[in-house]
């Protein structure tokens, strides 16, 4: 088994190779402005490091979100695209899961990402492993109540540490966890792995505009 896997759904570019033991090359860039850019040198230089081809790929991990439209389809397409060339598989996580399993906390959480527009992507855990709520998006103000007394792993926590007073690492997504999980639920038979569809929660900022003038030719 050799596993690439990939996530663009949070700021971070991250991409990881996984034998199924271990990760064997992972990279992580912090930019939320740059996914389409930082991707594909980002996959070959997981693939140089571990002195692999693409072609020795046997499957594809990406996290299907929730994650903001521009930035999810990016990881989303281009893991597609080498399914596709490749014919191999290619397997959708949560990307809240790949935050809460790379947590290792064993008792009740929750994980929350910036979803922008002073909301966050958020959903409970029972440990690391195990999520109890769909995700979801909202205002911190809004379910803060709901969260209070537990550790929130992500970066929603720490921009909103007066509604999530309790932040924990990580703060961004990583492949290598991501590639980890995948590899862990695929011995298992794969339960809980999703087809590689984006969970959006919501609808994208650009929106065709309503009344708009229409210009026919004469």
């Amino acid at each position: 088994m050799l596993l690439l896997a990939m996530d663009t759904a949070t700021p971070a570019v991250t991409v990881a190779l996984h034998d199924g033991e271990a990760v064997v090359a992972s990279s992580c860039q912090v930019d939320a402005r740059r996914h389409g850019e930082l991707l594909l040198p980002a996959v070959d230089r997981v693939l140089e490091e571990a002195g692999l081809a693409l072609d020795a790929v046997t499957g594809l991990v990406v996290g299907v979100g929730p994650g903001p439209y521009t930035g999810l389809r990016v990881g989303l397409v281009t893991a597609a695209a080498f399914s596709s060339a490749l014919g191999v598989p290619v397997h959708g996580l949560c990307t809240l899961d790949g935050l809460a399993y790379a947590s290792g906390i064993d008792e009740p959480f929750a994980v929350a990402t910036d979803a922008r527009r002073k909301e966050v992507y958020w959903a409970r855990y029972d440990d690391s492993r195990t999520r109890v709520t769909d995700a979801a998006v909202d205002r911190p103000a809004d379910i803060a109540g709901t969260l209070a007394g537990l550790p929130v792993v992500g970066a929603g926590a720490r921009l909103y540490p007066g509604d999530f007073p309790d932040a924990r690492d990580p703060e961004h997504q990583s492949a290598a966890a991501l590639a980890a999980l995948a590899a862990e639920r695929l011995a298992a038979g794969g339960e809980g792995l999703l087809d590689p569809l984006p969970m959006y929660l919501r609808r994208p900022d650009a929106q065709v505009p309503k009344n708009y003038k229409v210009v026919t030719p004469r």
